[in-house]
């Protein structure tokens, strides 16, 4: 899936359009069948390690993705599989990583939950709780020392609020003007631990009030109210230098991981929110506007499948690593020119 076409600023829509439904409707459904192929590779144990599904999340990303300009940078936790495909990495790339394949974007070395290519601006996938949001200043502010018109967008998880570090962040974010979004994709739990258990300040979003960063509470299962989240942010980050907070309410129906039953909530919770499903949702958008019958968006979907089923065979068919790779992407050498004056 290409990134986004290039674009100045990201505009505020009014109402959906035939254009922006099918690339949403296209983007989810590459993200939803990847994942539940993802899971089923588990299963046989072709995946090994950390299995961290997106399903149910889609419009998060595919909502970024039409509101953000090639050239923007994006930074994540382990729950990166469908960034990193949004992003412009290949499904095949993604599914070897995911395989341990020397094929994958990140040579196999990564796995699940450390994506990773500089070409396309996708800078992880990170396995250690909230520590993305320090990164995700840092790519900011070199994209603000180099003077371009970019931007960073730093994902989160609700857990990762709660790290120390994201404090820090907002108060140099803040100070320094960085542009850069924040965004926790509130998916009502901490692996296990609902928000409502860890703080008396459930509305995550009112954390960037005593930095006087602005923020915004989004429901992340409407791919419109998701995409005018971010382009309001990304032109406040990219003209004004301000960073923003959006706490993005979304739901995740499967476990943490791929090793997580899930017993902690009641299948009437997780049924509540399969009906407000955002793939569904903007399908029905799209019958109901006649901007494609139901046999075009099967062509779709039937297309998407092929796709994904190319990535496994593709993840199989490649090699794993060397053993000398082992030694290898650990040191770079730095180019600072004008420290050699």
């Amino acid at each position: 899936m290409p990134q986004t076409k290039e674009k100045t600023t990201a505009k505020i829509m009014d109402g959906f359009t035939k254009e922006i439904c099918l690339e949403w409707y296209q983007q989810m459904m590459m993200m939803r069948r990847f994942e539940e192929k993802a899971g089923q590779m588990y299963g046989q144990q072709k995946i090994r390690g950390f299995c961290h599904l997106y399903i149910g999340q889609e419009a998060v990303v595919a909502g970024m993705m039409t509101a953000i300009k090639k050239g923007d940078k994006v930074i994540t936790a382990y729950r990166d599989h469908a960034h990193a495909i949004a992003m412009g990495i290949t499904p095949r790339e993604v599914m070897a990583e995911l395989y341990g394949k020397s094929t994958g974007c990140s040579k196999g070395k990564g796995g699940s939950m450390h994506m990773f290519s500089k070409e396309h601006g996708f800078f992880g996938g990170h396995g250690i709780v909230g520590a993305q949001i320090p990164m995700g200043a840092g790519i900011a502010f070199a994209e603000k020392y180099k003077g371009t018109d970019n931007i960073a967008i730093c994902f989160m998880g609700d857990g990762a609020v709660r790290q120390g570090a994201l404090h820090e962040t907002f108060t140099m974010a803040m100070l320094w003007e960085l542009p850069v979004i924040f965004v926790c994709e509130n998916n009502k739990y901490g692996m296990g631990t609902a928000v409502e258990r860890t703080t008396n300040v459930p509305y995550l979003y009112k954390i960037a009030s005593a930095y006087d960063m602005p923020a915004a509470q989004v429901d992340g299962m409407d791919c419109l109210a998701v995409h005018n989240a971010f382009a309001e942010a990304a032109d406040r980050a990219r003209n004004e230098k301000i960073p923003t907070f959006l706490e993005i309410n979304t739901y995740r129906y499967k476990g943490h991981s791929m090793s997580d039953p899930a017993k902690y909530r009641s299948k009437e919770e997780v049924e509540e929110f399969r009906h407000r499903d955002p793939i569904d949702a903007i399908a029905n958008i799209i019958k109901q506007k006649d901007f494609a019958t139901e046999e075009e968006l099967t062509k779709i979907e039937d297309d998407i499948k092929l796709v994904v089923e190319d990535s496994v065979k593709f993840a199989e068919e490649s090699p794993y690593p060397d053993a000398s790779e082992i030694y290898k992407d650990i040191y770079t050498q730095a180019d600072y020119p004008y420290l050699m004056d």
